[in-house]
């Protein structure tokens, strides 16, 4: 009998052998053990067991500071800004616009007539005609120096040459040079003979380096390298995996408890607006804006126009009298000086209506005869 289903991994006609298994599930590279599975879910349950308290806490405390933030230290802060702006920068800008600043200008001209005015005078028409006649006589008497210290230069050379640079010569060549080969002969030699006292040296020192190396690797090495790769690293690999599982534990955990304490703030919120808020709305809609609608309308209204009334009726009498008493004034100023004179009209050279000049007139300079 033929067999008419395809196997798993067979290929169709007309597909290719990596087309064919795209349809079998790719294996992640990074698979999990079996000891992180075993220790995720009870380290997640024991870390958000512990967490959700310290993010409730946490959460309370961020809302609680902000609030205090808002009412208390930052009207607090602006109210001590200002006081310590009216307590120093106030007064220290007024010291030094008003007092600082037009003393030192006042020190800084009586410096500049006392001290900087005197001392260019002094520098002008004292120091510089004194200076310029110093250097003169130094330039003469240096040129004299100049000429006297040139002869005795060659007089010293001369003796310094035949007294001390000709025997130097003659004794470098004929005693110190031939001294000099012979040392330096006496030297090669003992060179010789310390690179092959090193020579041996150096062998000796190679053999005792090579025992100690195989020593030290046999005793120490070997065994640390050996508790390294078969106790020390797997435990850290386990280790490892503990404390990524705790980290994420912890990381999951905090965004839940995080979820949780929203909804027990939301929770808490709205059992305060059914039981505080709304009761207090209701209140004040319901019962304190007609009862203050009604004092208003029946005591404020009526006692506000009384007094703007009785303010009218006083300030009608106030100017009432003041028209009396300045009535009254000018009688006794007239019945003791007089009338005042009537003052004369000045001419301010205005054209009266019937001079001013129009276009259609025939006044103009253009239209006269």
């Amino acid at each position: 009998m033929v067999d008419l289903e395809k196997a798993p991994g067979a290929a169709r006609p007309g597909e290719t052998a990596q087309q064919a298994g795209q349809g079998e599930p790719a294996r992640r590279a990074d698979a999990e053990g079996c000891l992180a599975v075993a220790i995720r879910i009870p380290v997640r349950i024991v870390v958000l067991v512990l967490v959700v308290p310290v993010r409730m806490v946490w959460d309370a405390l961020v809302v609680a500071g902000r609030f205090l933030r808002d009412t208390v230290l930052r009207p607090v802060g602006r109210a001590l800004a200002w006081l310590g702006r009216a307590l120093f920068v106030w007064p220290l800008v007024g010291l030094w616009r008003y007092v600082l600043v037009p003393l030192a200008k006042g020190v800084g001209w009586l410096g500049h007539v006392l001290l900087v005015v005197p001392a260019a005078w002094l520098y002008r028409w004292v120091l510089t005609p004194v200076g310029h006649g110093l250097a003169w006589f130094l330039t003469r008497v240096g040129a004299v120096l100049a000429a006297i210290g040139r002869g005795l230069y060659a007089g010293l050379a001369w003796l310094g040459r035949y007294l001390l640079v000709v025997p130097a010569g003659w004794l470098y060549r004929w005693l110190l040079t031939p001294v000099g080969h012979g040392l330096a002969w006496c030297g090669r030699g003992l060179v010789w003979c310390g690179r092959q006292v090193a020579r041996g040296a150096g062998l000796v020192v190679t053999g005792i380096g090579f025992v100690l190396y195989w020593t030290v690797r046999v005793l120490l090495v070997l065994p640390a390298l050996a508790v390294w790769r078969w106790v020390l690293a797997p435990l850290g690999r386990v280790l490892a995996v503990v404390g990524r599982e705790v980290a994420d534990a912890l990381g999951h955990a905090w965004r839940i408890a995080g979820h949780l304490s929203l909804a027990v703030g939301r929770f808490l919120g709205t059992l305060l607006r059914w039981t505080v808020a709304e009761p207090a709305r209701w209140a004040y809609r319901s019962v304190l804006t007609p009862v203050g609608h009604a004092v208003r309308d029946t005591v404020l209204r009526p006692l506000a126009e009384a007094g703007r009334g009785a303010g009218r009726a006083t300030r009608q009498a106030l100017a009432t009298a003041r028209l009396t008493v300045r009535q009254a004034r000018a009688d006794v100023r007239r019945m003791l000086f007089g009338e005042p004179a009537e003052p004369n009209p000045v001419d301010r050279r205005e054209p009266s209506a019937v001079e001013a000049r129009t276009l259609g007139s025939s006044t103009t300079a253009l239209t006269k005869d």
